[in-house]
């Protein structure tokens, strides 16, 4: 297994907080520690870049304590950028910040005509996207992600609203394989996906519910949760290596690993 350099945005979580609920994974009322939530996001950038992967950062505003989850700010594939339009208000000015970040770095830039929240939902595996939908990005979208980056869009149907993101429920290891929770899916996409990737690492329930599918693969190594103990096992089975972090703190928000890593795919070298 071939490891692939690869190249990130991140958003330090200065501003860190549970201030709301959109998802099932938060409690306003429940206690949250920022610092400790910077120090275990540190922690993942620091394991990114002894991975060798390049980490560039965008500056945390003030306000927006999901800005964290930079995976949700846009997809970018082949130096094409496609904007993010959330489905809650609580979120809405995150789309522009991230937009201008893009735009400065010199990526080719789509704006959304539908909601659509990024890497959250939109995962490229191989020669396919694949397009969560169901609670967050809209169906519509799905479209306009095949017009502006020319991959053939496999719609994803989520059905368990505590895996509101396709990452959630789904992460690509390598071009030929990926991991999922097959509960997450409607029994057409759980069809797909056994189409598809017929030798696909099933999740269990347990490790789903610690966001242990919130992982990011180079195709060798896996950063996942080190709650997620029997995925591990699982994929060191079939090779791979595996390297546990600990976000408790941003868990409380319903994000793992992939939730604060937006890769950005330069070209298409960089797949």
């Amino acid at each position: 297994m071939d490891a692939t350099r690869q190249h990130f945005l991140m958003c330090r979580p200065t501003y860190f907080a549970v201030d709301y609920a959109i998802n099932p994974w938060m409690d306003p009322t429940a206690p949250v520690d920022t610092d400790l939530a910077v120090r275990q996001w540190e922690r993942l950038r620091k394991v990114y870049r002894d991975l060798g992967h390049t980490v560039e950062e965008i500056t945390p505003v003030p306000g927006l304590p999901d800005m964290v989850f930079a995976a949700n700010g846009g997809t970018v594939i082949d130096g094409k950028a496609m904007a993010v339009q959330f489905r809650d208000p609580q979120r809405a000015d995150e789309a522009p910040a991230y937009r201008a970040w893009f735009e400065a770095a010199g990526f080719e830039m789509y704006d959304p005509k539908h909601v659509n929240e990024g890497e959250g939902d939109i995962l490229l595996a191989g020669d396919y996207l694949l397009a969560g939908t169901g609670f967050r990005t809209a169906h519509a979208s799905h479209a306009q992600l095949q017009e502006v980056f020319g991959y053939p869009v496999i719609t994803m149907q989520l059905v368990d609203p505590r895996f509101y993101h396709l990452d959630t429920a789904l992460t690509v290891l390598d071009e030929r394989t990926v991991a999922y929770l097959p509960e997450a899916f409607s029994p057409g996409s759980q069809a797909v996906l056994r189409r598809l990737f017929p030798d696909a690492v099933h999740a269990t329930m347990a490790d789903a519910e610690v966001l242990g599918l919130n992982a990011v693969s180079d195709g060798r190594h896996v950063v996942l949760p080190e709650q997620a103990t029997d995925l591990a096992a699982k994929l060191r089975e079939r090779g791979y290596q595996t390297i546990g972090v600990d976000l408790s703190e941003l868990r409380k928000a319903g994000g793992g690993p992939k939730c604060c890593t937006l890769r950005l795919r330069q070209g298409k070298a960089s797949r």
